[in-house]
């Protein structure tokens, strides 16, 4: 007897690619990533996630493609990408990032960890009450990405049609939303999910503190980096340096409360006392160095001078935290080396590696979609090994032309041949007929996105 015929679509890439990935400009849609489910240490138990905007594997990975989609500018040459680097724990290895038209006002933010931190607002003077607000606002820059709506840009209802008529942003909008209808809440909230899912908790200091306390020396820490914890954690009263009162563990984030800390300047000179917010301090130090510059400004350049500049006596101004109105601490820069080693400590791996948070596009801003999960293919007619036809049918995108192609091994890569191709209809209902034959075949659709 011979075997059924299958029928599926989700184990495609599992079984042909190395290590179960897809290649660069493909996005399989039909197994995607996990964004929704991911681990989360127990001894964090913050969580910033608003009620109405829960992350969706679906919405996250709408969220992936917009936030590094170049088409999001005017030009078509900035993304949200372009500022916040994976390879820098997404932030942005120049001191100001270039935008559409000049270069922006502050050094861009890490965004490691955002679902996590006890500030809601965010840029650096807080003026986004939300991560959903704040999402769109560099598109609306005219420096940043052009659809400002004055001094000539586009308004932002010009990049909604944009994207509106853009065959890949119908697919994936209708998965997400049940639609294809673009609009900027849309787009905030995918954006938003994908930030929110961007989290880095395999540092050296997790696996510590997986089964120690932090007020206890850690047993995977050498000498030095336990003296650091203890120089971060104690207040400077207790002897230490008071790091812990605005950056608390296990999150490292920004105390709500905090002021400036002293440091004022303006990129291209000047002084600016409004900036009271930062990233998180996880994965201040990459792979291969610091994911500086540091600070709003952008003025340091390495852990020796952040530890210096919060060692000093720092001259107070209208806005500074009253945690720093303080003496100079009793260390000298060497005393702060175990400080730093401790920072050092907090750097993850799987941030700068992790594929989900990588770019869909090619180098040259191809995307190939994967579409229909296995189970929207079914037999309508004929058995496996008789006379007959078997439909294939699934519900898609409305007017999109699909490739459907036949292969008789998953794991051969150019087995796949392209047998029609056909449009889906305006409810998105697509089907095609196959003869029935002796082989085992499997069967995949394909939606191919042309290169902008």
């Amino acid at each position: 007897m011979k075997p059924p015929l299958l029928l599926t679509l989700a184990a495609t890439f599992t079984v042909n690619l190395a290590a179960g990935a897809t290649p660069p400009g493909v996005l399989d849609l039909t197994r995607l990533e996990n964004y929704a489910r991911q681990p989360v240490p127990a001894y964090v138990t913050r969580d910033n996630t608003p009620p109405d905007n829960p992350i969706t594997d679906a919405g996250a990975t709408l969220g992936r493609v917009l936030f590094h989609d170049l088409r999001l500018s005017k030009t078509n040459t900035v993304s949200c990408a372009s500022c916040h680097d994976q390879a820098h724990a997404f932030s942005d290895p120049d001191l100001a990032s270039t935008g559409v038209a000049g270069t922006t006002g502050r050094h861009s933010m890490r965004l490691v960890n955002a679902r996590f931190a006890r500030e809601p607002r965010f840029f650096w003077d807080e003026r986004s009450p939300t991560l959903e607000h704040q999402s769109t606002q560099p598109i609306r820059d005219h420096v940043e990405m052009g659809f400002s709506g004055t001094a000539g840009d586009p308004t932002f209802a010009a990049l909604t049609a944009k994207l509106a008529v853009i065959p890949e942003y119908r697919v994936l909008f209708a998965m997400t939303y049940g639609d294809t209808t673009v609009t900027e809440a849309r787009i905030q909230k995918s954006l938003a999910q994908f930030v929110r899912s961007i989290q880095s908790f395999d540092s050296k200091y997790d696996a510590g503190r997986t089964t120690t306390p932090d007020d206890q020396d850690f047993p995977n820490f050498t000498e030095q980096e336990n003296q650091g914890k203890r120089q971060f954690m104690l207040s400077v009263a207790q002897g230490g340096a008071g790091c812990a009162s605005c950056h608390a563990p296990p999150t490292f984030d920004i105390d709500p409360a905090s002021l400036n800390n002293g440091v004022i300047g303006k990129i291209g000179g000047g002084q600016d006392l409004t900036n009271t917010r930062s990233p998180s301090l996880r994965d201040l130090m990459g792979p291969a160095g610091p994911n500086g510059p540091f600070m709003h400004d952008g003025s340091m350049m390495g852990l020796g001078q952040i530890t210096n500049h919060y060692r000093s006596a720092i001259p107070d101004n209208p806005n500074l935290d009253p945690r720093l109105r303080r003496p100079a601490l009793p260390f000298t820069n060497a005393q702060l080396a175990p400080l730093r080693a401790f920072l050092h400590t907090l750097t993850g791996s799987a941030v700068y590696q992790d594929p989900k948070w990588a770019s869909p596009f090619t180098a040259g801003g191809a995307l190939e979609l994967l579409v229909l999960p296995a189970s929207a293919l079914r037999l309508e007619s004929g058995t496996a090994g008789s006379p007959g036809t078997l439909t294939l049918r699934g519900q898609a995108a409305p007017n999109l032309d699909y490739r459907i192609e036949a292969s008789i091994s998953l794991g051969l890569a150019d087995a796949w041949k392209t047998i029609a191709t056909r449009r889906s209809d305006a409810a998105g209902r697509i089907e095609h007929p196959v003869a029935m034959t002796s082989e085992r075949m499997f069967y995949r659709l394909v939606f191919d996105v042309p290169a902008p």
